[in-house]
């Protein structure tokens, strides 16, 4: 028999120190894994990670799709390997997408769930994630306006009757300000020089039997158009995914997703969207892993 490989060693490790990341880069940027409660513990992290280039060139038989009428969702694909292809779109430098901490308890049963999800076609890999600069969407203090009437230089209604309120009011105001302006600083100490750390990633890799390769960008949108599985419409997914990394930071949109999301929404417009035929029911909890 022979002896555990360097790789299956890492994974089976991964996550004993509590440091198990998990960097998704498809549905996952908007549908967290399981048991992430987003708490403090639970962290969720915009970011990036670099040397891959992410495609709509993994079909998807088991949620976006069916075995007899795949969809297609993303997998990433090493750059290297990438450039021996011939594609009609250009690469992002940068991968961006949302890395999750999964407490310790739950490594054992987040890896189990994530290892039957992604079985179709899927393999971990381990990567250097990079954490957006000023990731203010983790802990910022609310932005929600108070109620109107109440700013202490215009003051309360009722003249010298009410010097007491107005001065309480102030005090309050001014403390108010000083942990926001606290809890800013923190964040922004915390997250204006992040360093890099290491994400377990689900890849589609090209010789997995999913892998499809380069497609024609009209064709591929007519055909996530088209397209309906256990999860839902082949269409909502690559719509959540243009949509959800344009909220990670500047510069975190991805050319090739948003070119098929104009197209599909031209087709759309122009001619309507064919019907899919099976239609699977919804599989709780949805997609999950890399994609």
């Amino acid at each position: 028999m022979s002896s555990q490989t360097d790789a299956e060693t890492l994974i089976e490790r991964f996550g004993e120190n509590d440091d198990f990341w998990i960097f998704g880069y498809g549905s996952l940027i908007w549908k967290p894994p399981p048991h992430y409660e987003g708490n403090p513990i639970d962290q969720r992290i915009p970011g990036y990670i670099q040397g891959y280039v992410r495609r709509f060139w993994q079909a998807s038989e088991d949620h976006r799709g069916t075995p007899e009428a795949p969809g297609r969702v993303v997998t990433l694909i090493d750059r290297k390997h990438w450039e021996t292809l011939t594609d009609h779109h250009e690469p992002t430098e940068k991968v961006w997408g949302a890395a999750y901490h999964i407490p310790s308890v739950h490594v054992a049963e987040v890896k189990n769930y994530l290892d039957i999800r992604e079985i179709n076609g899927y393999s971990i890999q381990f990567t250097p994630f990079h954490p957006a600069p000023f990731t203010t969407s983790i802990s910022s203090p609310s932005s929600t306006p108070g109620p109107t009437n109440t700013n202490p230089l215009d003051g309360p209604p009722g003249g010298e009757d009410n010097k007491n309120s107005l001065a309480e009011l102030a005090t309050k105001t001014t403390k108010s300000r000083s942990r926001s302006r606290s809890e800013i600083h923190a964040m922004t100490s915390i997250s204006s020089h992040p360093s890099p750390m290491t994400c377990l990633v689900y890849i589609g890799l090209p010789e997995n039997p999913q892998f499809t390769g380069p497609q024609d960008p009209e064709e591929l949108a007519r055909h996530i158009l088209r397209s309906r599985g256990p999860s839902g419409e082949n269409k909502e997914y690559l719509y959540m995914l243009e949509k959800s990394l344009s909220e990670l930071g500047r510069g975190s949109g991805d050319a090739h997703v948003s070119d098929l999301a104009q197209r599909a929404k031209e087709i759309e417009a122009r001619e309507g969207v064919a019907d899919a035929g099976q239609m699977g029911g919804v599989v709780e909890g949805g997609e999950y892993g890399g994609r």
